[in-house]
């Protein structure tokens, strides 16, 4: 039984108009994300579930349930459709799981800012903001069912992002609309670098309700494949095109072999051992595009208009960014993956020297991205054989050894995915909307007791 059983069964009898979820099936399925991406993970939060759900549809009923677990101290984990992929809705100490998907509606589109509720699938609000000319600015891999509040608390960014740079780049998300944890619920409106204090912190330091996000113009995006037999073609390819000021593009995916041959759904299109980059070009950079796969020695293998794309329902996008990593997977279970950041002013001889020194066990897969800062860079997100987890920690090593970056998807801890860099403002906004430590508990170091003698850098509560 539960520590929170009695607790949880106060709820419905307080509520008892709300959607709740018992069922032993549903809710074990609403307390999983894509952490078995890791086996490290995989095991790590084996079991963890939560003691009960539920999916409010209108702001009323958000405040009431957070209100009544405040009074209750009943840990809440908020989410959205569960497509993030290190254990970020899975609850470590139960209680509630607060699932936001029902709380859908798009809000508005004024110019190139548009503005939904945090449980609406980015399909969905783009879908809504074609009609006035515009669409989202990243569009990650899962967006047939990732929500807008899920990528902002634990994704990253996706295609769009070579031209906008990732979510948290300036001026990507505009306000946050959020409700703090208490007995009397708050609705705060954070608006630029303060509302970005709850981007990625996993839901642990406030209740997002609403999200205020540039847009950028609309276009008929045309998707195509070039396939190379040589590895630095294809990866000088890649960087060059990305590069390309004139030619305007979406998307830019490098895949290293054998890659490429793990996407069976593509096996026609991909020569068994090539090199493939997966492009979603503007109709008018076409032609450029074709002739750099050209000088390049590539070929384009696979070619669909906008429209051919929608009425097939299936997309390239779907084979890059972590889908790449799902896709791989099914073909073979003995694969997990890391990322990793690189040095935009050396960028491909770090690609190289890791290629060279770990081709066989390594993988090689590329998101060309713009930083924050604006430079052209590439993110990995490498394809591993995975032996221990002492070996994958060396590969992690040997990456940070040759400079690049590694953001760690083997762990749920905040601060540890970041490296340990975690802003202290982050900590001090936690303590303004979640007074008690109710969210997503076990998630936010900085919030837990300190060592007896804690690192000055990590604030702790008073």
């Amino acid at each position: 039984m539960s520590q929170h059983t009695e607790a949880v069964q106060q709820l419905i009898r307080e509520l008892p108009a709300l959607d709740w979820i018992t069922e032993p099936t549903r809710l074990g399925r609403l307390s999983q994300d894509f952490a078995w991406f890791s086996p490290v993970l995989k095991e790590a939060l084996q079991g963890k579930r939560g003691d009960i759900a539920v999916r409010p549809r209108t702001e009323e009923e958000v405040r009431q349930v957070v209100a009544a677990c405040a009074r209750h101290a009943i840990p809440i984990t908020v989410r959205g459709s569960g497509t993030g992929n290190y254990g970020q809705c899975v609850p470590l100490q139960g209680g509630l799981i607060l699932d936001m998907s029902g709380y859908n509606a798009f809000g508005w589109v004024r110019g190139s800012v548009g503005r939904a509720q945090s449980g609406i699938r980015l399909s969905e609000f783009d879908a809504q903001a074609k009609p006035h000319g515009k669409e989202l600015r990243w569009l990650p891999s899962t967006f047939r069912s990732a929500t807008l509040g899920g990528l902002f608390g634990g994704g990253f960014g996706g295609a769009g992002s070579i031209n906008h740079g990732p979510l948290a780049a300036p001026g990507n998300v505009l306000a946050v609309r959020a409700m703090t944890v208490e007995p009397e619920p708050q609705v705060i409106e954070l608006s630029g670098a303060e509302a970005m204090l709850l981007h990625h912190t996993y839901g642990t330091n406030g209740i997002v309700l609403e999200l205020e996000v540039a847009l950028t113009t609309a276009v008929p995006w045309t998707e195509c494949i070039a396939t190379f037999t040589d590895f630095d073609a294809a990866l000088d390819f890649a960087s060059r095109f990305s590069s390309a000021p004139g030619l305007e593009k979406k998307e830019v995916c490098f895949l290293g072999a054998p890659i490429p041959d793990h996407l069976t759904a593509l096996a026609e299109y991909l020569p068994k051992g090539c090199h493939a980059v997966l492009v979603v070009v503007a109709p008018h950079s076409e032609a450029g595009l074709r002739a750099m796969v050209a000088q390049h020695g590539g070929t384009v293998s696979y070619r669909r208009s906008a429209e051919e794309v929608a009425a097939s329902n299936k997309t390239l996008l779907e084979y890059t960014w972590n889908h790449t990593t799902l896709a791989a997977m099914k073909v073979d279970k003995g694969l997990t993956y890391i990322q990793s950041g690189f040095d935009p002013t050396r960028n491909l001889a770090q690609v190289r020297a890791l290629e060279a020194e770990l081709a066989g066990e390594v993988m090689m897969h590329l998101e060309f991205l713009r930083t924050r800062e604006g430079a052209l860079n590439c993110s990995g997100l490498q394809l591993i054989r995975y032996t221990t987890e002492a070996r994958l920690n060396q590969i992690m090593q040997i990456y940070r050894d040759h400079g690049v970056q590694i953001n760690n998807p083997h762990v749920y801890i905040v601060e540890d995915g970041k490296q340990n860099n975690l802003d202290p403002a982050v900590v001090r906004m936690k303590h303004r909307f979640d007074p008690q430590g109710l969210l997503n508990p076990g998630k936010l170091r900085s919030w837990m007791k300190p060592d007896p003698a804690p690192h000055p850098a990590e604030p702790v509560p008073a």
